[in-house]
């Protein structure tokens, strides 16, 4: 049982499973190091939802593209995961000689089940890192425990997005919707559907016992199986008690590009920043500037701005990250400018994506459309 604020969960991230779902921000990073809102990376909503419900022991398995991941987790100390016992511990690819790059959450368990066992926690909750959510790990353990369930899933209520409908598996990734039964049992998991409507859609978020996953990595890894939802709980349906769990708090989910761009503008509304926001906290990297500065004959409306910025031009409707400078004179309109971007005196950009450390040069027009926003990618000067 959960006791006071220490949980009895083992906390495992897959920080990669996704990476394809936006190929352009992730050729240098993976999933889990994507900002978002401003000041955060994906991982920072579910560690810190981990954390904030009393999870103190946490396994990152990370595949490729990892050292950003790195060089923002360190030690841990923000979420306070650095810790002598538990804490935070990354398992790269090659870590072990059996453990090779792993192409699902499958053979990315199987290369840890000797630390699983050595793991003192009855229960495991697993989760992937492209959805911003803030959720409380505490009640969906306490819902598990009270059902008796082998496994919880948690999902939403949502539309499918047209980004989801339109990819492929091989390009984009597996996502599920689940029909759930008023006992809350999950009767059926769908693969990639294209349904109309409000569907549950899942988060990717599980939790059972960890002697349970033990067992059944181990039985689907030596079967050759892959992934967790097509190659363990959909042959099993009719054996496993799975429970579906409803988060009805915000979510962000991210699945292409526009999305990402999206999903960040929703957070100019302050009813959908309180709505993520306003639980628990979310922690992420400290880095020590300076507040923003304003200069004289700055414009600003409808904006959320990270510390460390410098704006002297016009911005509106746009999301700035650390240490983006606007210049004197410049225009910025619905933008999402990611951490050290510089607009130079005179540059008009509306509609664009920048990665960090980009430069507009002087009097440079970059113009995108609501439906299709420009890309910059990473130290770009354009």
């Amino acid at each position: 049982m959960i006791k006071g604020g220490n949980s009895s969960a083992l906390g495992i991230i897959f920080p990669n499973i996704y990476d394809k779902l936006v190929p352009e921000l992730t050729t240098e990073r993976l999933m889990a190091s994507v900002q978002f809102g401003g000041r955060y990376r994906m991982i920072d909503f579910i560690l810190s939802s981990m954390t904030n419900s009393g999870i103190d022991n946490i396994a990152i398995l990370v595949r490729e593209n990892y050292f950003s991941l790195l060089d923002h987790l360190g030690s841990g100390r923000e979420w306070d995961l650095a810790r002598k016992n538990g804490g935070l511990n990354i398992f790269p690819p090659f870590a072990q000689r059996t453990m090779g790059m792993y192409a699902g959450r499958i053979e990315a368990l199987a290369s840890i089940v000797a630390f699983l066992k050595n793991q003192k926690e009855k229960y495991v909750v697993l989760s992937d890192t492209h959805l911003a959510i803030n959720f409380d790990f505490k009640k969906l353990i306490k819902a598990h425990e009270a059902s008796g369930a082998d496994v919880t899933m948690v999902y939403n209520k949502g539309e499918i997005p047209e980004n989801a409908k339109k990819a492929d598996d091989a390009s984009r990734g597996r996502y599920y919707t689940l029909d759930v039964a008023d006992d809350g049992r999950i009767t059926k998991i769908h693969i990639n559907p294209k349904d109309d409507g409000i569907q549950n859609l899942s988060c990717n978020i599980y939790v059972m016992a960890r002697d349970f996953l033990i067992e059944k990595i181990t039985e689907a890894s030596l079967a050759g199986g892959v992934s967790f939802e097509r190659d363990i709980f959909i042959p099993q349906m009719n054996s496993l008690d799975i429970r579906g769990y409803e988060h009805d708090g915000y979510v962000a989910r991210i699945v292409g590009l526009k999305h990402y761009f999206d999903e960040n503008m929703k957070l100019l509304d302050d009813k959908n920043l309180d709505a993520l926001f306003s639980g628990s906290p979310i922690y992420t990297k400290i880095r020590d500037d300076n507040p923003t500065r304003y200069i004289e004959g700055a414009e600003a409306s409808n904006v959320l701005v990270a510390d460390g910025c410098i704006i002297e031009g016009k911005v509106e409707n746009s999301i700035l990250f650390r240490g983006v400078t606007v210049g004197k004179g410049a225009v910025v309109k619905n933008c999402i400018l990611m951490q050290d971007t510089v607009i130079e005196p005179g540059a008009d950009v509306e509609y664009v994506i920048t990665d960090k450390k980009v430069t507009v040069t002087e009097g440079k027009n970059l113009q995108g459309t609501d439906t299709f926003p420009v890309f910059v990618a990473k130290r770009q000067k354009v």
